[in-house]
């Protein structure tokens, strides 16, 4: 059988870097900022909320649109839409019956351009 586990390097010393320590220490943002970042990063952790946002880069889009995209139902898509706004991540406004969604702000499509590039360097 073939073990698949990765390897961590560690220390075989008990050395603490007392000034690294200390330096990182100072420059790390606070505990709740952290955990809001990590609940950020959980909604891009759904392919589907990840394929929405993507057709969001493109255009305003209306729940039917999206569905019909996506070959989904509109109920999945609503559930998808109010988790990301809920994250705020995307915006909607009315015109008559009609709900268009668009990104909050331009921060996302730069996430997904330094993550796609991330990917491709390491390919």
């Amino acid at each position: 059988m073939i073990d698949n586990k990765l390897e961590i390097e560690t220390c075989s010393c008990k050395i603490i870097h007392e000034d690294i320590v200390s330096e990182v220490k100072v420059n790390m943002p606070q505990e709740e900022n952290l955990y809001d970042l990590a609940e950020l990063f959980k909604v891009f952790g759904d392919s589907t909320r990840i394929k929405i946002l993507y057709a969001l880069f493109s255009a305003e889009m209306c729940v039917c649109d999206i569905a019909a995209l996506l070959d989904m139902t509109q109920s999945a898509i609503s559930h998808q839409l109010r988790i990301l706004k809920q994250a705020r991540l995307v915006k909607f406004r009315r015109e008559g019956k009609v709900v268009y969604y668009s990104l909050d702000d331009d921060h996302i499509k730069q996430i997904f351009d330094q993550g796609l590039r991330h990917l491709q360097e390491n390919n």
